[in-house]
């Protein structure tokens, strides 16, 4: 019996959705692209479901587990880990770019919605605590005191700017800008620089020590350090913005400052110099090895530690053959963090905005 009309054009119909890409693709799959893809919708299954666990659990008020955020951030490095893997075995996957500016082969920008949620609860649950001492101008300060720190360690105004603008460019890596943080993956770093008890006592002794170049070089900046340093006494420091940026900076990145007239000629990208300044934060004994080697770009890293840092910090984190490497270059290394370049782009425009005229 020959099929009727209807019939014949559901068969025409199926005839020609089986020769489209998409159905050739999915009935030739290799078993590594079926695992990839498999393990990619398990990955973006858990990461919605920990995102909708933690939502519910704020919006009814529940006590959240120790390190709310660990879970959530575990989530996202799967998600990513597995559509970068997903997209080595299937390349034809990787998809339109997308607005946090992340390599398309690493993220579907079909899932930028979550993101945004991500980074909502994360934000509720790092809301400064209710006595946190909080400055009306936090990007000014920041850069005000990076600018100052380099003028006592004898640079001249244009270096100092340059590290009033890096230092900007820390505060945005760090909290996203925002001041006087607690941190959802940690009870111990906190504050607008994110800091450990032991590195804001290091730094406020550094400080202490330039304090005199700093009063005589700038008396207006030190009369506020006098009242801030008054108004955070018997407090938790770092949640006072501007003792917990100064303290930050002397600890960690004060005394490369001295380093920037060189590290400007080789990276003569500002975003560049924030990246280097924000590996001091992550791997400082390397990347001071670096730059003391005369040759900063080519300087390789192999220790199983450092590129365990690295990776713990978002730098080639993501998918198998990423997280294979066991060495890199700086060239390869500033390359690799580009989960840093959003927030860096963000501090270039507000230094723009309130740059030393």
């Amino acid at each position: 019996m020959r099929p009727g009309p209807h019939a014949a054009a559901a068969v025409a119909a199926l005839a020609l959705l089986l020769t489209t890409p998409a159905a050739s693709q999915t009935q030739v799959l290799t078993p590594k692209q079926s695992d990839a893809l498999a393990a990619y919708d398990r990955a973006l299954g858990d990461f919605k479901s920990v995102l909708a666990e933690r939502r519910s659990q704020i919006e009814a008020k529940q006590p959240l587990p120790n390190l709310p955020g660990q879970a959530l951030y575990l989530a996202r490095v799967a998600v990513i880990s597995t559509y970068k893997d997903l997209t080595d075995a299937m390349p034809s996957r990787i998809g339109k770019p997308n607005r946090f500016e992340i390599p398309p082969a690493y993220f579907d920008a079909e899932i930028e919605p979550l993101v945004d949620e991500y980074a909502t609860l994360f934000e509720i649950m790092e809301a400064p605590p209710t006595d946190a001492q909080n400055s009306a101008t936090p990007f000014k300060d920041v850069v005000d005191l990076g600018a100052a720190i380099a003028r006592a360690k004898g640079l001249g105004p244009a270096d100092a700017a340059a590290a009033g603008r890096i230092s900007l460019g820390l505060f945005y890596a760090e909290t996203n800008g925002k001041q006087n943080v607690r941190n959802g993956r940690s009870n111990t770093y906190m504050g607008s620089l994110q800091t450990g008890p032991s590195e804001d006592r290091n730094g406020q002794r550094k400080w202490e020590a330039i304090k005199g170049a700093i009063a005589a070089a700038d008396p207006a900046l030190n009369a506020r350090d006098d009242k801030e340093e008054a108004r955070s006494r018997g407090t938790d420091r770092r949640f006072n913005h501007w003792t917990n940026v100064r303290d930050g900076l002397m600890n960690a990145h004060a005394e490369l400052f001295a380093e920037i007239p060189a590290i400007v000629k080789t990276l003569p990208d500002p975003i560049d110099q924030m990246k280097l300044f924000e590996l001091i934060q992550i791997i400082p004994t390397p990347t001071r090895s670096a730059l003391k080697s005369g040759d900063l770009l080519n300087y390789r890293v192999s220790s199983p530690t450092i590129m365990k840092h690295l990776r713990n910090n978002s730098i080639f984190a993501f998918g198998q053959a990423d997280r294979a490497r066991n060495s890199a270059s700086f060239r390869e290394i500033l390359g690799a963090m580009w989960l840093f370049k959003r927030k860096f782009q963000k501090a270039m425009a507000k230094y723009a905005e309130i740059k030393p005229r």
